[in-house]
């Protein structure tokens, strides 16, 4: 359920929660970029020792704890 603030006047004010929305969903999609450019990088590194990625690959973000896979 989404939190609303109040205004000084003790009305609803959904301003605040759309704009952290807003930001939240920048963020994710600066990781997601840097995770795909991450798994290139591993590809990359993988070919270049004669190897190939074959399984999953799970990238962990250190500050979140959120788990990419």
């Amino acid at each position: 359920m989404e939190q609303l603030n109040r205004n000084a006047e003790h009305y609803a004010d959904p301003t605040p929660a759309a704009a952290l929305k807003n930001i939240y969903a920048k963020e994710e999609a600066d990781r997601l970029r840097k995770i795909s450019a991450m798994m290139a990088t591993l590809k990359q590194a993988a070919d270049l020792a004669g190897l190939e990625v074959v399984g999953r690959v799970i990238f962990k973000d250190k500050a979140t704890g959120k788990e990419y896979r």
